[in-house]
């Protein structure tokens, strides 16, 4: 049976914005030049699919340009999507949420947000992924930062959706679902990590990667709060936490066969 090897990223972006603290602070020259390093990093790892959080699409506290699609251009990604969670216009414009980036064919893609804010809000992307005639399905996530009862009824609203998907669409695809993202808490017994694992586990056999290394803060990183759940379909899984310092998180690569 002929394998195909895949490289997939979770990174938090941050808006651009690198270690500075504030958003709005960095120059549109300086977010540019950030994310003209994000796209170096994706090359030298050799990225076939990133799944980015906090990606602005032309906000005023983000150099009022697209993100996604400059780095498109400089990563040379033939296939990208957006996922818009927040918008606000007027004088202080914003326009963000996630994103992907592939190598590969995506097939289709919906955006879910779980709230109705104008700024702050989280959800996420779903995206099919065309892997040699394969249909590979896969989550890109980001849940609330300071509430674990948010996050549970984050959660709540991403199994209800995915009980329905895989209802309807579950016989067309080659594996239960890839979910990744940034959790906003560690791999501990009572929050989401835990929770959306067992969840998963109703699909099949699940491993939730990395299992070694902490990806924020990125100086000194202390906790692990990005991660990817991978099934047992994803064969020989092998992840990294890649060091660099280009947000406030470290992205997570993961390697496996399909």
């Amino acid at each position: 049976m002929s394998m195909t090897r895949l490289r997939l990223v979770t990174f938090n972006i941050a808006h651009g914005r690198g270690l500075n603290p504030i958003q709005g602070l960095a120059s549109p020259r300086k977010v540019r030049a950030n994310l003209l390093k994000i796209a170096r990093l994706l090359h030298t790892v050799e990225a076939d699919i990133v799944a980015m959080q906090e990606i602005d699409r032309n906000s005023i506290w983000a150099g009022s340009f697209d993100h996604l699609l400059y780095l498109q251009t400089h990563a040379r990604f033939p296939h990208a999507v957006y996922g818009i969670n927040n918008h606000l216009e007027g004088l202080l414009k914003l326009s963000y949420g996630n994103a992907f980036l592939s190598r590969l064919p995506i097939l289709t893609s919906e955006n879910v947000v779980f709230g109705r804010k104008r700024v702050g809000e989280k959800g996420f992307l779903f995206v099919e992924i065309d892997v040699g005639g394969k249909i590979i399905p896969i989550i890109n996530l980001h849940l609330h930062y300071r509430s674990r009862v948010q996050r549970m009824r984050q959660l709540d609203h991403l199994t209800a959706w995915l009980k329905e998907w895989h209802k309807e669409f579950g016989k067309t695809w080659y594996m239960p679902p890839i979910v990744c993202g940034d959790f906003n808490t560690s791999r501990t017994a009572l929050d989401a990590v835990a929770y959306l694992l067992a969840h998963m586990h109703r699909f099949g056999e699940y491993r939730a990667f990395p299992h070694e290394g902490h990806t924020f803060p990125s100086p000194w990183p202390q906790r692990t709060v990005d991660f990817v759940f991978v099934p047992k379909q994803c064969r020989h899984a092998h992840a990294v936490v890649v060091r660099s310092y280009l947000s406030d998180h470290r992205p997570v690569l993961v390697e496996f066969d399909v």
